[in-house]
């Protein structure tokens, strides 16, 4: 019922897993009431990107959470191999009172980084970003796009050896989103930072992930899994990619379907038991 944290990154094997969820299962209030993440048994290998997708209320956001460490699990353990993950919300979260560079400093103060290496280092993570220019700009003088990746550069100067990322670019157009999906891949690619990205989008997902988890609908459980073996970069509106991203739709649609089902047939007959107690009382 705890996250526990491997201490000792350097000593990991290539088969030694980043991120091992065993038997996760979480849930508000009381032990009796329905979890929102049912026995979710998931292994993602260090340097994995994996994206999840599902439903809305599937548990997706609450997964990252528990991996984060934000929130304790109702059963089950997880392990983060070095103890860090880093986590990038759909907003970017910054301080608007300081500067792009200012912000990538606060983390890598708390990281106990020194004032006078703090300075260069925020500079060649916002490069990494492809920000060069935008080191004394605030929030709101930065568009959607060049916000979140300053969150990202933040990310990055935590160190974690693992990324977080909870629906990063579902607030963005679809062109800036597009670019940012390529400099994802490239920084991915270049770091060798582990990715868990949970997405809504299903071509997302068929253009970032080297494997696509589908959650069920409530409780979350994982229903299905794809190998991507479709070659980086990609592109969007490539073939290989309409087509995962077809077969996946059309998995989602079934697990929607039977979830609609299920919740019809639990009112039908909560209904009747109702009208059962109804007819009993008069």
């Amino acid at each position: 019922m705890t996250v526990t944290i491997d201490e000792a990154p350097s000593a990991r094997t290539l088969t030694e897993a980043a991120v091992r969820l065993s038997g996760v299962s979480k849930w508000f209030g009381k032990e009796t009431d329905k979890p929102v993440l049912d026995g979710i048994d998931l292994t993602v290998a260090p340097g994995e990107f994996v994206c999840l997708l599902g439903a809305s209320g599937c548990g997706k956001s609450t997964l990252l959470n528990l991996v984060a460490g934000l929130d304790p699990v109702s059963a089950g353990s997880i392990e983060v191999t070095g103890g860090r993950a880093a986590l990038m919300f759909q907003e970017s979260a910054l301080f608007p009172w300081l500067t792009a560079a200012g912000n990538i400093e606060l983390a890598l103060r708390l990281r106990g980084v020194g004032k006078a290496q703090r300075r260069s280092e925020a500079e060649r993570l916002l490069s990494l970003v492809r920000l060069e220019g935008a080191a004394h700009k605030r929030a709101h003088e930065l568009s959607g796009g060049m916000r979140q990746r300053v969150a990202l550069a933040r990310a990055l100067a935590q160190q974690a050896e693992v990324l977080l990322m909870d629906e990063p670019f579902a607030a963005l157009d679809a062109i800036t989103r597009d670019v940012l999906h390529g400099e994802l891949t490239a920084l991915w690619q270049e770091t060798g930072v582990t990715v868990l990205f949970v997405t809504h989008n299903v071509r997302e997902a068929a253009r970032l992930g080297q494997r696509v988890i589908l959650l069920s609908s409530r409780p979350g459980r994982v229903a299905r899994e794809w190998q991507v073996d479709i070659p980086q970069p990609r592109r969007i509106e490539d073939a290989a990619v309409s087509e995962l991203a077809r077969e996946i739709t059309d998995e989602l649609h079934r697990e929607i379907t039977k979830h609609a089902r299920f919740a019809q047939g639990s009112a039908t007959q909560r209904s009747g038991i109702k009208s059962k107690e109804t007819r009993r009382d008069g």
